[in-house]
């Protein structure tokens, strides 16, 4: 499999550069998800960091290369596939369907 350098940037790991693996088409995945664990042997924390593009090509458009910045709210999107025919997720203070009385 392929891998490419790809630079973090934010939250603890700022600054450093991992090899990441690819996937199938060539990009490094949406989120990217490092467990460390806890010193005191509790539950490790996990830092979640968001794919975003590095820079655009000025002709077309077209992100010329990805990095990862932090996400502090760990939430990286969701886990499962969104399809067009499926409900919007509840939000968690009951709000959000729009239904008014």
């Amino acid at each position: 499999m392929k891998s490419q350098n790809t630079p973090f940037e934010g939250g603890p790991m700022d600054g450093r550069t991992l090899s990441v693996l690819l996937g199938p088409t060539g990009h490094p995945p949406k989120t990217y998800r490092i467990p460390v664990p806890d010193s005191a042997g509790g539950p490790p924390t996990v830092l979640v960091y968001r794919r975003v593009p590095r820079g655009h090509s000025k002709r077309l458009g077209v992100p010329t290369g990805w990095k990862y910045e932090y996400d502090p709210d760990g939430k990286g999107g969701s886990p499962k596939p969104r399809w067009p025919w499926s409900k919007p997720e509840k939000r968690a203070g009951g709000e959000g369907d729009g239904d008014a009385d």
